[in-house]
């Protein structure tokens, strides 16, 4: 159990700076997991004296899968009305998360997957709090993401609070020369042992993540216009979607759309996925990791997806910071990291290298 002062700084840092939280607003905490209680209870603390009013609600992926296996259509579209009038109601959302089962839902039957994105994720998540509150979605260190890691609990504390303690506010301005050139960008091009894809960001505008939306943080993303997607990608990080395992994804894209896909695990419930909604076969999210404390997956994508030297794509929603109009009940990032150590690789913007091997040149 962590009882040091990091779990202090932690909340005030995620509070404060993260969502900006003010005296008189309310504000949505939301824990996952044993470990998160101790982290739980500062957060809720922190935001009292600060003279804001917390809901705090305390979940774990167990109870959703009880819940999911169990439930009627009309309950899960209910549980979501319920969910989504809170939200409403809330200026800010923290989600801590540290489950100690990350397959949980993976038996989950896929129509129930399916009508959990439908009417819990996207009316709360996608279309409530990601455009009406300031919100911020960590994780917290438990034993199994220490497992996955492949670390003791203790080097995984270490390396957790160097990633999520970084100077968030440092690397911000340090980020700001890759977001003018992304501003400025129409043509990107990425090739890598499996990929070579193409496609425009003109006029999309980019975004930096510093510490704001995610913690730990650290990418500028953008997001490629809907109908220029062309070619191939392969991405070489294992991922997790609702508790599934996948690995190796293959996409290959014609005119925008995903025409063929392949993992070399759980290739039917990828397909399942793709086949949610007209959006999930789109791209929604193209994005630089950056952050110089995360150098290997750890098989969680809040973390992967910051990975110094990777690039992530994400199907299906956009957010409408960085907005190409395609909207899905998926928002699913997807990893290749461009590391001498994973093949390499390079990123072209209009014509000239600006990244190779996971270097910005």
């Amino acid at each position: 159990m962590m009882t040091d002062e990091r779990i202090r700084r932690l909340a005030e840092n995620v509070l404060k700076y993260s969502v900006g939280l003010k005296k008189g607003e309310r504000i949505y905490i939301e824990a996952f997991g044993n470990s998160t209680q101790d982290f739980f209870r500062e957060l809720i603390a922190v935001s009292s004296k600060i003279g804001a009013t917390p809901f705090y609600y305390f979940n774990d992926e167990s109870f959703t899968r009880s819940f999911l296996l169990n439930a009627s259509e009309a309950a899960i579209k209910a549980h979501g009305e319920i969910h989504r009038r809170l939200m409403a109601e809330s200026d800010a959302y923290v989600a801590v998360r540290g489950n100690d089962d990350v397959f949980a839902l993976s038996d989950v039957p896929e129509k129930k997957m399916a009508l959990y994105r439908k009417n819990y994720l996207q009316p709360v998540h996608s279309e409530v709090r990601v455009t009406q509150t300031r919100w911020c979605v960590m994780r917290y260190p438990n034993p199994a993401m220490a497992a996955l890691s492949r670390m003791s609990l203790k080097e995984f504390e270490d390396f957790y609070f160097d990633a999520c303690l970084v100077d968030y506010r440092k690397m911000e301005k340090e980020l700001q020369p890759l977001k003018k050139l992304m501003d400025r960008t129409d043509k990107v091009r990425i090739m890598a042992p499996g990929t070579d894809i193409s496609f425009s960001i003109k006029g999309i505008g980019s975004v930096i993540c510093c510490g704001h939306r995610n913690i730990p943080d650290g990418e500028v993303y953008t997001a490629p216009v809907k109908n220029s997607v062309n070619g191939v990608v392969q991405f070489n990080t294992d991922t997790t979607y609702n508790g599934i395992f996948f690995s190796n994804i293959r996409l290959v894209f014609k005119d925008g759309k995903i025409i063929e896909a392949s993992s070399m695990v759980n290739n039917d419930k990828l397909q399942k996925i793709l086949n949610q909604d007209e959006g999930a076969r789109y791209l929604g999210e193209f994005s630089f990791g950056m952050n110089p404390f995360i150098t290997k997956p750890i098989l969680d994508i809040l973390f992967d997806e910051k990975i110094a030297g990777s690039f992530h794509m994400a199907i299906g929603n956009a957010y409408t910071t960085a907005d190409n109009g395609n909207r899905s009940a998926i928002h699913w990032d997807l990893i290749q990291i461009q590391t001498p150590e994973k093949g390499g690789g390079e990123i072209y913007f209009d014509g000239r290298v600006v990244r190779r091997n996971g270097h910005l040149l």
